[in-house]
């Protein structure tokens, strides 16, 4: 009986368990570094909470990239400050 299923689960074992061991580390890196992979990335805090942008965090990165000219940033700014909540 062991002869004819043997070499199969022989041959089938080292498979399984470099799979078990591959799925170890990445769940041990996974809930060690959160789900932003131990990085912070753009749109992710380092807890992989989602962290949005404010308008004026756009506006001040597109400025510096050089997507938009002084005079556009003036007055994109102006008009932020102008509409922002709890100012009237």
């Amino acid at each position: 009986m062991y002869w004819y299923g043997g070499w199969a689960w022989m041959a089938f074992m080292p498979l399984l368990w470099i799979a078990l061991i591959c799925l170890a580390v990445w769940a041990v890196v996974r809930l060690t570094h959160g789900s932003s992979g131990g990085t912070a990335r753009r749109g992710h805090g380092w807890d992989g909470g989602e962290h949005r942008e404010t308008p004026e965090e756009i506006i001040d990165r597109r400025y510096a990239s050089g997507e938009i000219d002084t005079d556009t940033y003036t007055e994109m700014r102006e008009r932020l400050a102008a509409h922002r909540p709890g100012q009237r």
